[in-house]
């Protein structure tokens, strides 16, 4: 037995080991030993029998092992959600939490086995497949998730109601506003009656954590909990695109948001804490779903790139492609409504010029622009990814641009991550993309 954890209580302090055999877990095997203040000793045995002779050497590999884990765990989940009424078919590949580990069940049937713990649109599973034949012996939902019910703008009321002439009016409900809301599935809710799940943690907001026991947030504009609302929901779509084009570690984790926390008109990304915060100044930032969608671009450039962002040009890329993927997100549903222009809604607060823009992904900066602000020069980056869009679509451009971030260094430049970028284009699409993906650099002199 191997102590794994001691833990105190009010009454005593409480002893658990995790049964072993040859060095390995025995699957559900533990012991428990609980110290009462006054001396007193509880015992709590789970051992399981495991033959002395047990051979636990393998001929599966844990690759192989992870793969067909995966496989059965998105099969079913897939088949679960056709099955339900209204329910279309998410088909994306399922990743893993961590690599496959060697364990041990005990019984009758003991043999070694590959623990995989894997994550799908039912939650989290634990698969155990035979080290030596390759079935899978056992999969295991240990953690459930569930649809909920929410009100949304899709991705702000600018848009989707094409009208330039709106405004904040300090939060208040309006008719206008109201039409504007959405009803949408919040999917991959935990079950814990709040705004957490597999990608999206909700972890403080003013006001207070929305909450429902039937996991129904529908909420109008004017109250505070619809920002959290929009953040679940927007992030949840995102990263489930992010699935969708076959990548399965791109900040594949339950993101923390603190929103409405912070009083001035701004939103940010700390890595130091890995916690997104979205301010409340002006148009409520997170009522606007490019603000979400530009901020989650920092973290999954900090996830892929551990400490990005340490010269002023990879700053500069950073704004950049969080503008390049609020506009990206926002095609399949803007209707081709002023595309190009970045966070239509939260600028209505502080700009008088129509269209309402933060920033646009098609204006004309080059490298002769660059003038030490990321902000400024992020516009000649986002207008090379734009071009890279609008010459291969959607699809291949964001996921050429995904790959191509696995390569940047933490301090790299406009010319460094453009070749990295090319490169990716190469590999995955061939010479002419790589060629349409030069041309595109080309324009805005970075190479």
């Amino acid at each position: 037995m191997t102590l794994v954890k001691t833990k105190t209580s009010l009454l005593g302090k409480h002893y658990w080991y995790q049964q072993t055999f040859k060095g390995l877990p025995v699957v559900g095997g533990y012991y428990a030993k609980h110290v009462g203040k006054g001396g007193a000793v509880e015992v709590a045995d789970g051992r399981e029998v495991v033959p002395a002779g047990l051979d636990v050497s393998t001929t599966v590999a844990p690759a192989a092992a992870t793969e067909t884990a995966n496989a059965a765990v998105t099969a079913r989940a897939n088949r679960a959600r056709s099955a339900r009424p209204g329910k279309g078919v998410l088909v994306q590949p399922t990743a893993t939490s961590g690599a496959a580990r060697l364990a041990v069940i005990g019984g009758p049937d003991a043999r070694v086995v590959w623990n995989v713990t894997s994550r799908s649109g039912e939650g989290v599973t634990r698969s155990l497949v035979d080290a030596k034949t390759g079935d899978v012996v056992e999969s295991k939902v240990i953690s459930d998730n569930i649809d909920g019910r929410g009100s949304v703008f899709d991705p702000n009321p600018v848009v989707s109601e094409q009208n330039e002439k709106l405004t904040d009016m300090n939060d208040k409900n309006q008719d206008a506003l109201f039409l504007a809301q959405k009803n949408v599935i919040l999917r991959n809710l935990d079950g814990s009656g709040k705004l957490n799940g597999t990608y999206v943690n909700i972890k403080e907001a003013k006001g207070g954590l929305a909450q429902s026991k039937n996991n129904t947030f529908v909420y109008q504009r004017a109250n505070d909990k619809f920002e959290q609302v929009m953040v679940y929901y927007h992030i949840n779509q995102t990263q489930e695109y992010i699935q969708k084009l076959g990548f399965t570690d791109v900040n594949n984790e339950s993101q923390d948001f603190s929103v409405d926390t912070y009083a001035g008109d701004n939103s940010f990304y700390d890595p130091s804490t890995d916690m997104i915060t979205t301010g409340e100044g002006g148009v409520d930032d997170a009522e606007d779903a490019e603000v979400i969608w530009h901020e989650y671009g920092h973290a999954i450039q900090d996830d892929v790139v551990p400490g990005f962002g340490e010269s002023e040009q990879a700053g500069a890329i950073g704004e950049g492609f969080g503008d390049y993927w609020a506009v990206t997100n926002s095609v399949p549903v803007s209707k081709g409504f002023n595309l190009p222009c970045v966070m239509d809604w939260d600028a209505t607060s502080y700009t008088t010029d129509e269209p309402h823009c933060l920033r646009r992904t098609d204006g004309t900066k080059t490298t002769d622009d660059i003038d030490g602000e990321v902000h400024d020069d992020g516009e000649i980056w986002s207008r090379a990814l734009w071009d890279i869009q609008q010459s291969l679509g959607r699809t291949k451009a964001d996921k050429l641009i995904l790959e191509a971030t696995f390569f940047y260094d933490p301090d790299t430049s406009f010319a460094g991550a453009a070749q990295d970028t090319v490169q990716a284009a190469r590999l995955l699409y061939g010479k002419a993309a790589a060629q349409t993906v030069t041309d595109a650099f080309k324009a805005r002199k970075i190479l």
